[in-house]
């Protein structure tokens, strides 16, 4: 059975176990407090993940870091990855969005305000709110426009593309945006929390 080292309440982490569960997939899971350094200790660096992070995927005595590729690991010959050509490389295309306009600005702001506080940001942090919000909200409005006439992100049906996006966009107001100006992200979140075998990120 794959392990999950996590930290539950990171999107980055959800996206893997909302993976395996829409696909019917075990996994155990075993978790660190980052907010302690629990990814930094010799133990984990030297064990897990040298880059001192989470997600980690175990399977057997290997480790997969990085929440994408552990979904892809997850997903391989599923529905969840599309048959077709363009398709394939059109969720991979969304994925990358992800990792590199979407997580970097909605889920820091997020971590930023729902796990460290904003009193307790340092100066550099407080510096950089106001364009990671705009960099966040273009992303957002980016997403909605996309989804407009559409259910899913990719193709006629579910794929990675909407997991790695829903991870984070579906807790977005604890990071200070506004979903209710975005109805077709409203309409598309909805659809994703009810595929069969839904887990929701509290579970």
């Amino acid at each position: 059975m794959p392990i999950l080292h996590e930290y539950a309440a990171s999107g980055n982490c959800y996206k893997i176990r909302l993976t395996a569960a829409l696909l019917g997939v075990p996994i155990e899971r075993r978790g660190y407090d980052i907010l302690r350094g629990e990814t930094r200790t010799p133990a984990f660096l030297a064990e897990v993940n040298a880059n001192g992070r989470i997600p980690v995927l175990q399977i057997g005595d290997r480790f997969l870091p990085e929440s994408n590729a552990a979904c892809m690991w997850l997903a391989h010959r599923s529905a969840l990855i599309p048959a077709d050509r363009f398709d394939h490389a059109d969720m991979l295309r969304w994925m990358f969005f992800e990792q590199y306009n979407h997580e970097p600005n909605v889920a820091t702001l997020r971590f930023w305000r729902a796990f460290i506080g904003e009193a307790r940001l340092s100066d550099a942090q407080r510096g950089q709110i106001a364009g990671r919000r705009a960099a966040g909200e273009a992303a957002l409005a980016l997403l909605d426009r996309h989804l407009r006439g559409r259910r899913w992100l990719v193709g006629s049906g579910v794929t990675l593309a909407d997991i790695c996006l829903y991870a984070y966009t579906h807790v977005a107001d604890e990071g200070g945006f506004r979903l209710s100006g975005h109805p077709a992200i409203e309409a598309w979140l909805a659809r994703v929390a009810a595929l069969p075998g839904y887990l929701p990120i509290t579970a």
